[in-house]
C-alpha cells in the first residue's frame, strides 16, 4: 500500500480500463488505484479483477449493484480510502480525458505547494480543451461562470473532476450529507472544501475528449447542476 490512491468510477469502460490502470501504475512515485464499478454489463470489473492478480495490493475494486451515480461512487471511494489509511486521494476519469501524468502535478500542489485540494483546471492560464466543439466549450465555460457568480467559489473550473485531496480534507467533510451525483457533486465538493477553510489550488491541464467508449453526459446532469447550485447556496453553511 502506498500513500496515494486514485479513485476511478466506471460504467462500461472495458475499452479504456486496462490502459488507464497500466499508465497510472507506471508512475513514480507510486499510486494505487481503486476502481468503483457500477455493475458494468460489458465486463469492466472482470478486467480489473484480472489486473488485481497481476498487481497484488495495488489495484482494488469496489463492485456496486447498479448504476448509482458518479457522486455516490466517489463517496464510497473516499470512505474506503480513509479506512485504508491513504494520505492523498485522487479523482480521475477512466477515458483518458485526464492525463495520468498530471497526477504528479496535482500531488505536488498538495504535498509541496501548500494546497489542501488541487484541481486540474481547463480555465486557468496554461489550461486547454482539446477536440471539443465550440458550443460545448461555450456551455462548459458559461456553466463555470454561473457557478462562480452564485457561490463566489474562487475556482475557475468549478465542474472539474480531476482532483487531489489531502486526507484531512475528506475527514473534515460531512460525506453522508452530499447527495448530488453529476456535475453538481463536483461543485458541492469544492464549495464545502472552501467553506471549511481549506486552500484550493488550480493546476493547468489539457482536457481531451474521450477516444473510446460512450460519454455518460446527459441533459439531466446539467439540470441537476443548474438547480443544485441554487440549493447549495441556500442550505450549505460554513462549519
Amino acid at each position: 500500500m502506498h500513500e496515494r490512491l486514485v479513485i476511478i468510477p466506471t460504467y462500461d469502460e472495458k475499452e479504456n480500463i486496462r490502459d488507464i490502470l497500466e499508465h497510472v501504475l507506471r508512475l513514480s512515485p507510486a499510486f494505487d488505484v481503486l476502481v468503483v464499478d457500477d455493475n458494468s454489463p460489458d465486463g469492466t470489473a472482470a478486467i480489473v479483477q484480472g489486473m488485481q492478480a497481476e498487481h497484488s495490493g495495488r489495484v482494488h475494486l469496489l463492485q456496486r449493484s447498479g448504476k448509482l451515480g458518479l457522486g455516490t461512487a466517489y463517496i464510497a471511494g473516499f470512505k474506503w480510502a480513509i479506512a485504508n489509511g491513504y494520505g492523498y486521494i485522487f479523482e480521475m476519469d477512466a477515458d483518458f480525458s485526464h492525463s495520468p501524468d498530471d497526477l504528479l502535478r496535482l500531488h505536488a500542489a498538495c504535498a509541496d505547494g501548500g494546497a489542501d485540494m488541487s484541481v486540474g483546471s481547463r480555465y486557468v492560464k496554461g489550461g486547454h480543451v482539446k477536440d471539443w466543439s465550440w458550443d460545448r466549450i461555450l456551455m462548459s465555460f458559461t456553466a463555470s461562470l454561473y457557478v462562480r457568480t452564485v457561490l463566489w467559489l474562487g475556482v475557475r473550473d468549478t465542474t472539474a473532476g480531476f482532483v487531489c485531496y489531502k486526507r484531512a480534507v475528506l475527514e473534515a467533510l460531512p460525506l453522508d450529507e452530499i447527495k448530488f451525483i453529476g456535475y453538481a457533486f463536483q461543485i458541492e465538493m469544492k464549495y464545502r472544501v472552501r467553506l471549511a477553510g481549506f486552500r484550493i489550488a488550480e493546476v493547468p491541464i489539457t482536457f481531451v475528449d474521450r477516444l473510446k467508449g460512450k460519454s455518460k453526459m446527459n441533459s439531466s446532469i446539467f439540470k441537476e447542476a443548474f438547480i443544485g447550485v441554487l440549493q447549495m447556496r441556500a442550505r450549505i453553511r460554513r462549519p
